[in-house]
């Protein structure tokens, strides 16, 4: 019998809901009750430069400005320094930079159709259409804007590969998909509420590193 692997995908959550623990509570809870098993997570700022590089596969789209500028939003305390901004040096520049812009979660997902569920859990990009047409997905309980919408997910495989080298660079995806994936899919794992991932199961019960 032809045994399918599972599927991984990228998934954001962005600084909209990560600013809100019990949303962001809320979420994990529904993506575990969707079949999903958390590979990695990481949580981390992006900055500016950062969010731009995500971003880049969308220049030219009218939409990009807003989103970049959304997702490394400058911290208002610091705006009253801009006078002395060119007196910094470049180092601080950074720093402030990096520390401008709000939390967001990354997540390497597994399932079955990882991608297309996933996408589907999210909701439709447009917040108010997907409030009336699917509230129970994230963006339509969750959802502000059309750039305050909550999360993001790969569109295909080729793009998932790409986003989650973007973000896990010293994730190997070959290694995984050959010595633990086949764990994932068997079921010997078990959520770690702390590291927010599966981690693999021993024979023991106790839970692999």
């Amino acid at each position: 019998m032809n045994i399918r692997p599972l599927q991984i995908t990228l998934a954001i959550l962005k600084p909209d809901v990560v600013a809100h623990p019990h949303i962001v509570k809320d979420i994990r809870s529904m993506i575990l009750k969707h079949g999903f098993l958390f590979v990695k997570s990481k949580k981390l700022h992006l900055s500016p430069v950062k969010a731009a590089d995500f971003y880049e596969e969308h220049k030219g789209k009218f939409f990009v400005n807003r989103l970049v500028s959304f997702m490394s939003r400058l911290i208002k305390s610091y705006h009253q320094k801009s006078s002395c901004m060119s007196d910094m040096n470049t180092m601080y520049i950074g720093m402030l930079i990096c520390l401008s812009s709000g939390p967001v979660w990354t997540h390497i997902l597994a399932r079955e159709a990882a991608i297309p569920e996933w996408r589907q859990l999210m909701g439709a990009t447009k917040v108010l259409k997907t409030i009336y047409e699917d509230p129970e997905s994230i963006r339509g309980k969750y959802g502000l804007t059309d750039t305050r919408n909550c999360a993001h997910g790969s569109d295909s495989e080729e793009t998932a590969k790409r986003e989650i080298q973007f973000f896990f660079p010293e994730f190997d995806v070959s290694k995984w998909y050959q010595e633990t994936e086949p764990l994932f899919r068997s079921g010997q794992v078990r959520f770690d509420e702390e590291k927010v991932e599966h981690v693999p199961v021993l024979q023991n019960g106790t839970a692999g590193s």
